[in-house]
């Protein structure tokens, strides 16, 4: 499926998405147009599938990031209940997950006051929610990409 060139690129590309395919080449010795072939196959394949730019949330004020587990009422509430949450801004990442919960949300609010008012106004009236589990984030250690 992908080579060893393939793999070179993604990884470079992970390390700084703003890099030139002539760059590329002169780094892996092939010739540019060989770098834009092959993205271009990536993203057909949909391995690649854009580029980001990683905003620091605090900078913007954001200084709570928490997980919050979600219990529905019954399993075909999952379609229902995934709009609404996806209808909330602050919620950034939700997973349909196995184990003690059905949904696994994470958040980002700037204070506690606006976690408080989002689990209380926004989360909870949720009909298919049956019960929630809030938990906070100290700090992120550790955030990357796979590496292939």
């Amino acid at each position: 499926m992908i080579d060893d060139l393939d793999r070179a690129i993604i990884s470079t590309l992970q390390e700084n998405a703003r890099v030139s395919y002539a760059e590329i080449a002169n780094i892996e010795g092939v010739s540019p147009a060989t770098i834009h072939v092959r993205i271009e196959k990536l993203r057909q394949a949909g391995i690649i599938t854009g580029t980001h730019i990683h905003v620091d949330p605090r900078k913007l004020g954001y200084d709570v990031c928490c997980f919050i587990g979600i219990n529905l009422a019954r399993a075909g509430d999952y379609p229902s209940a995934l709009q609404q949450l996806n209808a909330l801004p602050e919620v950034v990442e939700a997973h349909y997950t196995t184990g003690q919960y059905s949904i696994f949300i994470k958040v980002m609010v700037r204070s506690i006051d606006d976690l408080q008012n989002l689990l209380i106004n926004k989360i909870q009236p949720i009909e298919e929610i049956q019960a929630t589990e809030t938990l906070i984030s100290l700090q992120q250690p550790i955030m990357r990409q796979i590496q292939v």
